[in-house]
């Protein structure tokens, strides 16, 4: 006897390992939302699509396991790109079921009619449509399988009256996944102890690819006495439980980081695809290990690249290592990253004026929250805080869109983090105008009874265009933001909230928010004129900031840059 088409993609969906689905139910997708509503995948209701997308990236990339997301013809499913585009670029496994309009209207430019292969082909692993009937399991696996095994998002189109069908569903296609051991060959291990060996200056610049291979790392740092910098997606990687971590390198990194990444005579580069050419050191030696072969000298040229995971990599590498002695390379970085550490602590406290400098708020967030807390942070300076200012000790994760850098993915990704963990403490370092921007999710944790803990950093603007205007020597345009008072809208919603403006309430206003039992929101009124210092000032942001000053105090700005000056200094 034969099952609808719609019956055969979810009963796939669920062997794959899908525990949740995300999106807007309606029109072409209502049978297959029906066929989810029988099963063990639970359907999550979301306010926006985008939402959804970025719901499902934060549970794919937490557990590994296959997510979906779902929805209706034309505007329904076009939503999800925004997410998508982040969740492909970040390898999360993420399947959206694509509804579309009915077969024998393809083509006849139909009323919410969009070409889906044409605009999803671009930004996935997988993207093709069911065409019969028959097709429908195996197409099914084939993008569930391709989603897990590529790592990135499929795209499985539906026509209406194709999910309606019934199809016999007499072959047993299922999906087959498993994680291999990949390492380069003894010879290749060879080439790269010779370069290693007779290295001076040695790094380790690791990515988010060393996942699981913290001890074997370590092992390998300790044989060359090399200190280990990491790009920001490695920063819960690699930082904690190491004593030769010397912090990130890059725009938001640290100078130690950045000095151990360009000083160094040859460089081991593990499972990272850092793009900023300028942070690569000039004349090291860099050997590049990756599971993914495109990433193989492809941000600089490198003297040896391989495939292989880091984990199985280092661990046939490290008999192949000569002991060294001397400790002085790193030694004096691990001290340079010290002091810096120390640096930024004491910094962390309240204005003389009583006001509430963002890196105070992100260090009492620190200090208060659980052990093994999950943050989001907006793209802009709730990233740079996040990453600069949050320990990770080997329980935390941190997830923000730092290869798309697109605004609003904390608090929509603190839905899917939430979701797929719902003892944790999931924490969003929210941006005013990335939570202005998918407001409507705070509905969605309600409705879906969803305990995430939103703090907003509320200076008024878009901080990070503002700072990157004024480096360029513009006077800010277009940065200004009417807020409301975010708390008692949040409450409004169902929230717990509060708005914070005073220094000496912030502590006990943090301590009691993270201890409510539901979701809350907490807004703080933090400084408008705090700037992300790069490790390292080039002369034309200083020049920039310079022709700022000036342009600023011609026309009546003084106040504004004298505020800018006293709370940077």
């Amino acid at each position: 006897m034969g099952k609808k088409v719609a019956e055969i993609i979810v009963e796939t969906l669920a062997a794959a390992g899908v525990k949740h689905c995300y999106g807007i139910v309606g029109d072409t997708l209502n049978l297959i939302a029906h066929h989810i509503n029988e099963s063990d995948i639970e359907w999550v209701h979301v306010r926006h699509e985008e939402a959804g997308a970025f719901a499902a990236e934060g549970e794919a990339m937490l557990t590994g396991n296959l997510t979906a997301v779902a929805g209706s013809c034309g505007p329904g499913s076009l939503h999800f790109i925004n997410g998508l585009v982040d969740a492909n670029r970040n390898r999360a496994p993420v399947i959206l079921i694509a509804t579309q309009v009915a077969s024998e209207e393809i083509g006849f430019n139909f009323p919410q009619e969009v070409d889906f292969k044409a605009i999803y082909g671009s930004c996935s692993v997988f993207c093709d449509m069911i065409i019969t009937p028959e097709q429908a399991r195996r197409k099914t696996v084939i993008a569930c399988q391709t989603a897990i095994a590529k790592g990135g998002v499929a795209v499985l189109i539906v026509p209406v009256d194709i999910s309606h069908a019934t199809a016999s569903d007499a072959v047993p296609y299922s999906v087959h996944t498993n994680v291999p051991m990949v390492r380069p060959n003894d010879a290749d291990l060879d080439r790269v102890a010779d370069i290693l060996n007779s290295g001076e200056k040695v790094a380790i610049y690791g990515g988010s690819g060393c996942r699981g291979a913290h001890a074997e790392i370590l092992a390998v740092a300790d044989r060359l006495k090399a200190p280990i910098a990491h790009t920001s997606r490695g920063k819960d990687v690699l930082e904690h439980d190491n004593p030769y971590n010397v912090g990130m390198t890059g725009i938001i990194g640290s100078e130690a980081g950045y000095l151990a990444v360009s000083e160094c005579e040859t460089l081991l580069l593990l499972g990272a695809d850092f793009a900023w050419r300028q942070f690569y050191p000039e004349k090291a030696k860099i050997v590049q290990i990756d599971i993914a072969p495109a990433h193989l000298g492809r941000r600089h040229p490198v003297t040896l690249g391989l495939v292989g995971d880091i984990k199985s990599t280092m661990e046939a590498l490290l008999p192949r290592l000569k002991p060294r002695t001397s400790t002085e390379f790193r030694d004096r970085l691990v001290a340079r990253h010290a002091d810096a550490l120390e640096s930024h602590r004491s910094k962390a406290v309240p204005s003389d004026r009583g006001t509430i400098p963002p890196i105070y708020l992100t260090e009492l967030i620190n200090r208060h929250a659980a052990s093994d807390a999950i943050f989001c942070a907006d793209d802009g300076t709730p990233t740079v805080w996040l990453y600069r200012h949050i320990e990770t000790n080997g329980k935390r994760r941190v997830f923000s869109s730092l290869l798309h850098g697109t605004m609003a993915a904390a608090l929509p990704m603190s839905l899917g983090l939430q979701k797929c963990q719902p003892g944790r403490q999931v924490i969003s370092m929210s941006g005013d105008g990335g939570l202005a921007m998918l407001f409507g999710e705070l509905m969605t944790a309600v409705q879906e009874k969803l305990p995430i803990k939103v703090v907003v950093f509320d200076n008024g603007k878009l901080g990070f265009i503002d700072i990157e205007q004024k480096s360029e020597g513009m006077l800010p345009l277009y940065t200004g933001l009417q807020n409301p008072d975010f708390g008692k809208v949040a409450e409004a919603i169902g929230f717990w909230g509060r708005t914070v403006t005073k220094a000496d309430e912030l502590e006990d206003a943090v301590v009691t928010w993270l201890k409510e039992p539901g979701p809350a929101l907490l807004n703080v009124k933090v400084d408008t004129m705090t700037l992300v210092m790069p490790p390292k000032i080039d002369w034309g942001s200083a020049y920039g900031m310079v022709l700022y000053s000036a342009k600023a105090m011609l026309q009546g700005q003084s106040a504004d840059v004298f505020a800018m000056i006293r709370e940077n200094l």
